[in-house]
């Protein structure tokens, strides 16, 4: 800091004359100026000169010297360290130039210049990189680190024009990277197209920059974020991310494995080869249920033809360059049937049957596909309750048959949601470890399609459960609930349970 001084008056003694008066001195000074006067005109202007040095030395030696030192008076003000990314020439009153980020083709991009939206993503140079690959403040091994760490250690980001040094800042600089969806992902996961786009933002706190001496010493900034949306380099060929059945019971302990499904989008694609169709979802299916294919890689919507296959049909609406809509329509029971207890034969199709669903751009050029085999076909009764035995009895005269534990869920008397009530009772493989279902293509109705009431125009219902054919003992029956796949019992007299009838 830099001090301004003024000066103070401290007396001293003079020895010599100590015993006379001030009184004394002024008069003998006044006598020897009168004495001096009349004797100048006597002598030369040399002795003149010197009579006047000897009176300034008898003056000097009869008053008080005076001695100058000197002291502060007041606390001085000099100027406050701050932060600068110029290399000292502004000084900077927030932490923007610090959530930076850069591309690895050199691409530099800022708070003031981010023309990056949900719909209008910062594209990747590169395949198959991460946010590792970009450039920021942050180490690469980090999500947060604090502001001393990156400012304090090196004069690059601030100056203390009077040059206290030892400087301490305040606050920290957080990185936060989720997908599409809001998940959390790390600087190391590979960016993914049909997660994108990505969310990266950068916040770093308001604080202070201070030194250890010094008024002032400090300086306050403000806080600083950036959002930046990321999208890996594009996909050269079209692809289908999810199929999109009910997510509703898709999450928690109701989730399928991670290579099979995902509790924001829904199934994955297991595979793209004809031949083995069978392995995507769904491999069963009744009218009126329906999902919705997401899409990544399309520039335009795309036309897609119906298929028709052994009285089931595929329609695809609502097309989009994300997604389309697909409907399963077939054979069903009109409202009229479901109370007959002489309902008539329904067509039951010949199964399996294998669905191929073309998307083709407007010049008719195929763009892309999506198969699956469908083994099973499910009739539904409505929402009505009747017993067991005419239950049973209706899917046997429409040419169907009450289905078993297996056919609707992979749900196991253990776990979640067990008891007494459903002892003995097991579903399909893979067997979930809760009595409630798993999301899992090809184990069970429920299984894959989740929560039955969310479609529209399927008329499934809940609480009540399905009957089906395996005993729990020699007058009950096993149901299974159509919302969640659970294994219960009711009694076979009761007309609580619903009617599902299956085609094989």
């Amino acid at each position: 800091m830099y001090f301004y001084f003024i000066p103070k008056i401290f007396p001293t003694c003079n020895l010599s004359l100590s015993k006379f008066s001030n009184q004394s001195i002024v008069l003998h000074r006044s006598l020897f100026i009168r004495k001096t006067l009349r004797l100048s005109g006597k002598f030369n202007l040399f002795s003149l000169f010197l009579l006047l040095l000897s009176f300034s030395f008898l003056l000097l030696s009869s008053y008080p010297s005076l001695a100058l030192t000197s002291e502060t008076t007041n606390t001085i003000r000099g100027n406050a360290p701050y932060l600068t990314f110029d290399g000292g020439r502004t000084q900077a009153t927030n932490t923007d130039e610090l959530l930076g980020i850069t591309l690895s083709n050199g691409d530099k991009y800022s708070p003031s210049e981010n023309p990056s939206s949900e719909t209008n993503p910062i594209e990747l140079p590169l395949a198959d990189q991460s946010v590792a690959d970009i450039g920021m403040f942050l180490p690469t091994d980090t999500d947060s680190i604090e502001l001393g760490t990156l400012i304090a250690t090196t004069n690059t980001y601030w100056v203390d024009p009077d040059g206290d040094g030892n400087v301490n800042v305040t606050g920290n600089l957080n990185l936060s990277i989720v997908d599409k969806d809001g998940k959390t992902v790390t600087r190391n996961d590979i960016l993914k197209i049909c997660k994108a786009p990505y969310k990266l933002m950068l916040e770093a706190d308001g604080g202070t920059l201070s030194t250890s001496y010094g008024v002032p010493n400090s300086s306050s900034f403000d806080p600083s974020s950036a959002t930046y949306y990321i999208s890996p380099k594009a996909m050269p060929i079209p692809s289908v991310c999810f199929i999109k059945p009910s997510l509703k019971h898709g999450d928690a302990h109701y989730k399928g494995p991670a290579s099979m499904w995902d509790e924001d989008n829904g199934y994955l694609v297991q595979s793209i080869d004809s031949a083995t169709y069978e392995k995507n979802f769904p491999t069963t299916a009744s009218n009126n249920l329906s999902f919705d294919l997401l899409l990544a890689g399309i520039e335009e919507p795309l036309n897609w033809a119906t298929v028709n296959l052994s009285g089931i049909k595929a329609t695809m609406t609502n097309s989009t360059n994300k997604s389309v809509h697909v409907t399963l329509t077939g054979p069903a029971a009109k409202p009229e049937l479901w109370v007959s207890d002489d309902p008539g034969t329904i067509y039951k199709p010949v199964l399996p049957q294998t669905f191929e669903l073309v998307g083709k751009d407007a010049r008719g050029n195929v763009k892309i596909k999506y198969g699956f085999q469908l083994k099973q076909w499910f009739v539904n009764r409505g929402p009505n309750g009747f017993g067991y035995d005419n239950t049973l009895s209706w899917c046997n005269k429409i040419g169907y048959r009450l289905p078993q534990i297996k056919d609707l869920t992979n749900a196991a008397c253990h776990g979640l949601e067990s008891g007494t009530f459903c002892r003995g009772g097991v579903g399909t493989t893979p067997i979930s470890p809760n009595n409630e279902y798993q999301r899992i293509i090809g184990a069970g109705f429920y299984s894959e399609w989740g929560f039955m009431k969310n479609y529209s125009g399927a008329n499934f219902d809940y609480p009540y459960g399905y009957w089906v054919t395996d005993a729990y003992d020699f007058e009950t029956q096993f149901v299974i609930r159509a919302h969640n796949g659970t294994i219960g019992n009711d009694k076979a007299v009761h007309t609580n349970g619903k009617g599902i009838c299956a085609a094989r």
